[in-house]
């Protein structure tokens, strides 16, 4: 079986199946260079046959920064990614550096799949996203009770929210735990980047359950960056 490209270049973040996510960053520089390095992604990976069955989905997405590219893959379990690093990586890897030289491969951390989601907008509900606002929280050290409460906080803030700041433009928020106990990401799909920065700017003055979020016991940082759709595979049939 070969890749098969979908084409609204998003995955199911709710797919049957998945017991492990995976999550990285590249730095590639400049847009000219996520462009070429999303084709040269393509292209190693559509040339050859699917790699593992446990490799459910492998997802980019293109940092509006003009600078990094996300990775988003979905794994029957973190046993088939060490499979497929073992045997199938590097080859892969090679051909998109010999298109792209001096990719900077910057992180990747592992989670659960979604813990929960919302919808962010009824309006908006089903709708294709134009842009991803990825938000990772660190703590400072690891307690799987503290990531979930620290969920909860966020789903008390969107409720507080109803009827006060609409997320005109949101689709939908995916929040992932990661299996270290220290970290959670957030996918935020909005029907586009100017949608986002418009609710982001409606955040002042905070409320009191914002409050709570960005102040959470033992919350050690945060960011936020956007990305646009870029290219998902999974297996054809």
């Amino acid at each position: 079986m070969n890749a098969v490209a979908h084409p609204d270049a998003r995955p199911d973040l709710h797919r049957p199946g998945v017991g492990a996510v995976l999550a990285s960053t590249w730095r590639v520089g400049t847009p000219e260079r996520q462009r070429a390095a999303v084709e040269a992604i393509r292209g190693a990976w559509e040339s050859r046959e699917w790699p593992d069955p446990g490799l459910l989905s492998y997802t980019v997405y293109i940092g509006t920064d003009g600078d990094t590219l996300m990775h988003y893959s979905q794994w029957t379990g973190e046993r088939a990614y060490e499979d497929f690093v073992r045997t199938h990586r590097d080859e892969r890897n090679a051909e998109i550096d010999a298109a792209v030289p001096g990719i900077e491969r910057v992180v990747l951390h592992r989670y659960a799949p979604p813990y929960r989601s919302a919808v962010l907008g009824e309006e908006s509900a089903g709708a294709l996203p134009g842009a991803v606002a990825v938000v990772e929280v660190d703590f400072d050290g690891p307690d799987a009770g503290r990531q979930e409460a620290w969920v909860e906080a966020v789903f008390t803030a969107m409720g507080d929210d109803a009827g006060k700041r609409p997320a005109r433009g949101g689709i939908g928020a995916h929040f992932h735990l990661s299996t270290d106990g220290t970290r959670v990401l957030n996918l935020a799909e909005w029907e586009s980047e100017q949608a986002h920065i418009e609710w982001q700017a409606e955040y002042a003055p905070l409320s009191k359950a914002w409050g709570r979020v960005l102040h959470h016991p033992g919350l050690a940082g945060s960011r936020v960056r956007r990305y646009t759709p870029g290219l998902s595979l999974s297996a054809g049939v």
